[in-house]
């Protein structure tokens, strides 16, 4: 008796298994961990392309790990997202549950959440902690090795048996083919029967053949698939215990690489603040140039005066955010005039009596309503803040803390400049030291203080000997130039030296003669030289102003200039 349309069915039967995976459609298999939209990964490959440190390390990377790009992608995402989301291990290709692990331990840290305080929005700040994180990086991957290709023989075995599962479909189907040509065979036998019985007979055995055959086909192919699916789970739970083996350690690694990267972020942010670079500024600068910005702060001669000059510019800030203009001061007494803010509680009474409102009023007119009298610091200055800063040799000491005098000065300077800019001042710094040796930066109080201009000021020393008159009949001359253009008076003049040295008897008329004209102020600061500003110093008798800083590292001995200025 004829079996083998039976075995036929019977394999059919037992493929359906295959047939069901090779007719699916095959789930997908994503390398990103980090779900992104086209905007993100825009973000990323136009940071990518302009970092040369990142595209570095991609290059390394590569060259031992096949998943390394998508690392570095899903790394950048996780920093640069305010609120980044995990795909589901199952949607992950297999090849790339080493990267879904490390990713997951990143964002679930304390570390990285303040991390992304100071990167979430912020391309450039989220590369720089992707390269921030690049040793640990390495090391983990160097870690995962074993799971790594644990996993990449996972992936060849799934595809091995999503072709077995093919191969099955395939083997069925030319089965079914071989049956209906039996069939037609068989049609044909019946209608020539009497006239071809020895052609029908030998058709009916090769029927047999091809079905027998099929069948045989089918069954090998079948055998290829439940192999093939068994290396799929002895790979896939190989690659689950190579995972699990280095969990603990990537964690480790995982919370101590964001917290080295924000540690990182949070310095470059502090640089950029120090130095008077705000965050829309920053944002609007192109990478590689925030790039070769950020090396210059970090490698620049006064690099590592950064904090100091942080700490001045924020102390410089705390003395203008309590500083009130036509502030009270302290009472001296009862005075006359017109302001009502300062009228005492007596005369207030009058106006609760109808009859006395109309005699307040008279007396108001006349300013001669009883005030408080008051005696306090108050503000005048109208024309340009001007620093003179002294860049002889001599700046090069350094005092307390190892602070150069120089460092200090231009720190000073610098909340100088803010200072101008808060009051819409303009700002002038003449660099000075020998009488032939000047240089003059100009910072109009209508233009943004751009930072190349600010970092040449900074960065410029000329040496040599100290001479006052150069620098101040340069200061004088612009605030005749401002008064003659601008009509302003009153400019502010601070000189800050270490050094003291006289001056003409006719240079000093002149000077004096200038100071009525223009009626500006000059104020003297002695940087590490308490003797300079000695009784009967020339700089003593230059300044309205004089005082005197030996501890370099304290930015509130200059604390009064902010007050007045």
């Amino acid at each position: 008796m004829d079996r083998t349309p039976s075995t036929l069915d019977e394999l059919a039967s037992g493929a359906g298994k295959w047939l069901g995976l090779a007719s699916a459609a095959a789930p997908t298999r994503h390398t990103a961990a980090v779900v992104a939209d086209r905007f993100d990964r825009i973000t990323w490959r136009d940071t990518y392309e302009q970092s040369a440190g990142l595209r570095d390390l991609a290059e390394e990377l590569n060259e031992r790990y096949d998943c390394a790009t998508d690392l570095l992608t899903d790394v950048f995402l996780a920093a640069y997202k305010a609120r980044p989301r995990l795909r589901e291990r199952e949607e992950m290709d297999p090849s790339r549950l080493v990267n879904h692990q490390v990713i997951s331990c990143l964002v679930e840290s304390l570390e990285f959440a303040e991390l992304r305080r100071e990167t979430a929005g912020d391309p450039y700040a989220a590369a720089m902690a992707v390269l921030a994180q690049a040793t640990v990086l390495r090391g983990l991957l160097e870690r995962s090795r074993q799971a790594l290709e644990q996993s990449e023989q996972a992936k060849k075995a799934q595809q091995n048996a999503e072709d077995a599962a093919t191969a099955v479909s395939e083997a069925l189907q030319q089965a079914a083919d071989d049956a209906d040509w039996s069939d037609g065979a068989g049609a044909v036998r019946a209608q020539a029967a009497n006239a071809v019985q020895e052609a029908t007979a030998q058709a009916a055995d090769a029927v047999q053949e091809a079905r027998a055959q099929a069948a045989h086909a089918v069954q090998e192919a079948i055998e290829a698939a439940e192999a093939a699916d068994a290396v799929v789970r002895q790979a896939t739970q190989d690659a689950a215990q190579a995972l699990a083996a280095a969990a603990p350690g990537v964690r480790v690694a995982a919370r101590n690489a964001a917290a080295k990267a924000a540690e990182a972020v949070r310095e470059e942010a502090a640089l950029m603040r120090a130095w008077g670079v705000g965050s829309g500024e920053l944002e609007r600068m192109p990478f590689d140039q925030r790039a070769r910005l950020a090396e210059l702060l970090r490698t620049g001669r006064l690099a590592q005066w950064a904090e100091l000059i942080g700490r001045f510019r924020q102390m410089a800030g705390g003395e203008r955010a309590r500083k009130v203009e036509n502030a009270t001061g302290e009472l001296v007494g009862v005075t006359l005039g017109n302001d009502l803010s300062r009228v005492i509680p007596s005369e207030l009474a009058a106006l609760g009596v109808p009859e006395l409102r109309a005699v307040f009023a008279v007396r108001y007119a006349a300013g001669e309503l009883m005030l408080y009298d008051s005696q306090g610091e108050q503000t005048t200055g109208q024309g340009a803040v001007i620093a003179c800063v002294d860049t002889s040799h001599s700046m090069y000491e350094a005092g307390p803390g190892g602070v150069t005098r120089e460092a200090w000065a231009k720190a000073c300077a610098l909340a100088l400049l803010d200072q101008a800019r808060h009051a819409g001042r303009d700002f002038v710094g003449i660099l000075f030291s020998a009488a032939d040796k000047i240089q003059v930066f100009r910072f109009p109080g209508g233009r943004p203080a751009g930072i190349d201009r600010t970092l040449d000021f900074v960065e410029t020393f000329l040496g040599g000997g100290t001479s006052y008159q150069t620098p101040l009949t340069a200061a004088a001359e612009l605030l005749e130039e401002e008064f003659n253009d601008a009509a302003r008076r009153r400019g502010d003049i601070v000189m800050i030296t270490d050094d003291d040295c006289g001056v003409t008897e006719e240079w000093m008329r002149g000077w004096n003669d200038a100071k009525r004209l223009l009626g500006f102020r000059v104020f003297g600061v002695v940087v590490g030289a308490p003797r300079v500003g000695d009784a009967g110093s020339f700089l003593e008798a230059l300044c309205d102003n004089l005082r005197s800083v030996e501890d370099l590292t304290d930015v509130h001995a200059a604390a009064g200039l902010f007050r007045v200025i």
